[in-house]
């Protein structure tokens, strides 16, 4: 069985009945006979999720993990077989305070949707770190500030 070590995604995004998440190479890594392999944005980076159902709606797309020159291809039907990553998803949207479309009042949308600028925010700014963007860092200081 494959364990999901790390599942953050980069950014969260509602796109009418579906959330979609990307993820970015620091924020997903997987356990494989105790060997660490990071995700790698080679073919797929996202997850689509139904907004109601939180059925994951593209079961095709490839994901890639790699450690060091030995990469490991899931497609993510396959990636929801055979690892606990369903457990990592429902944290995520509990995060993100998301509940059944049906229950989330106006206000609480606008709510969910602040806290998620905010948590993208925050990880860009992390992203603006590791990749020594100073320009891009200050961009989102001051964004942040607002």
């Amino acid at each position: 069985m494959i364990l999901v070590q790390l599942m953050k995604p980069f950014y969260t995004k509602f796109e009418g009945n579906s959330i979609k998440m990307v993820f970015a190479y620091q924020y997903f890594s997987i356990r494989k006979d105790d060997e660490l392999f990071h995700f790698i944005p080679v073919e797929g980076k996202e997850i689509i999720l139904n907004a109601q159902t939180l059925q994951v709606e593209n079961l095709s797309e490839v994901f890639v993990f790699q450690k060091g020159n030995r990469f490991i291809r899931l497609p993510l039907y396959q990636l929801l077989l055979v690892s606990d990553i369903h457990t990592h998803l429902q944290t995520i949207l509990e995060e993100a305070n998301q509940v059944d479309s049906q229950e989330v009042s106006i206000e609480g949308t606008e709510e969910v949707i602040k806290l998620l600028v905010q948590q993208n925010v925050e990880r860009m700014i992390d992203f603006a770190l590791t990749t020594r963007d100073e320009s891009l860092f200050n961009t989102l200081l001051m964004y942040k500030e607002h």
